[in-house]
């Protein structure tokens, strides 16, 4: 992408840049895939379903969306359908909550035997950006945002932090609907046609697009430029280190 690289908007010129997590600031989404996968396949086994958990699952039910709303539609897909439930039940429920909180309690666990680190190009921009008064913020679907920023050593540099927690709280809609995006900035203080959003997952992209932000910067960890274009994704980077360099 030499031509779209040469000509990078500069981040320093908007009114805010809201980052995605999981993707974008710190390499989660590989917890979050081992976390689905262990859960999904012993749920596949247990329930007797026989076509099989795969990456793409993941990508096309999971990726970008609050954590119930993606159990309930990979269900969905397997023609499976069981009471949606309350956040409250308990990991064994089978229920959509009672799913979902299983998944989380496998997600924190290789969180806290592991640890995780920010990428580093992406810690380098936040930085600059902080440096040149530009206020930033995290957009998250996952309940566990505030966690991974702390274990990742880098809850003090987002003033605000919008996540799955308040996002159940407010009842907003998950990505791909604007909401979330929306709510981050008007906690920031900001207006979206003034500022940037930055995304790696599809749902991510259109949720920003939607919400009409002046800027929506792709982040192509696998997702694939063209998708995340095709989205609404304004350019398209491999590493955020390219609005540094």
């Amino acid at each position: 992408m030499p031509d779209e690289l040469s000509a990078l908007p500069d981040l320093t010129a908007y009114e805010a840049v809201l980052f995605d997590l999981d993707g974008v600031l710190t390499p989660t989404a590989e917890v979050h895939m081992h976390a689905w996968r262990v859960m999904f396949e012993k749920l596949f086994a247990d329930w007797n379903i026989s076509r099989p958990y795969t990456d793409a699952d993941y990508f096309e039910h999971l990726d970008g969306k609050r954590r119930y709303d993606g159990v309930a539609s990979l269900l969905r897909s397997r023609d499976v359908e069981v009471p949606w439930g309350e956040p409250s039940d308990p990991p064994s429920a089978d229920t959509v909550s009672g799913i979902g909180n299983r998944k989380n309690d496998v997600f924190r666990q290789v969180l806290e035997n592991d640890g995780i680190a920010p990428y580093p190009g992406s810690l380098a921009l936040v930085e600059r950006l902080r440096a040149a008064g530009v206020p930033v913020a995290v957009v998250s679907s996952s309940k566990n945002a505030e966690d991974v920023l702390t274990a990742a050593g880098i809850r003090d540099l987002f003033p605000v932090v919008m996540d799955g927690l308040i996002a159940e709280r407010d009842d907003l809609a998950s990505k791909p609907a604007p909401d979330v995006f929306l709510e981050a900035a008007r906690m920031l203080g900001v207006d979206p046609a003034r500022s940037a959003a930055v995304e790696d997952a599809i749902s991510g992209v259109q949720s920003a697009a939607s919400g009409g932000f002046a800027l929506v910067v792709g982040v192509d960890r696998g997702t694939g430029a063209e998708a995340l274009r095709d989205a609404g994704a304004t350019v398209v980077v491999d590493d955020l280190s390219a609005f540094v360099d």
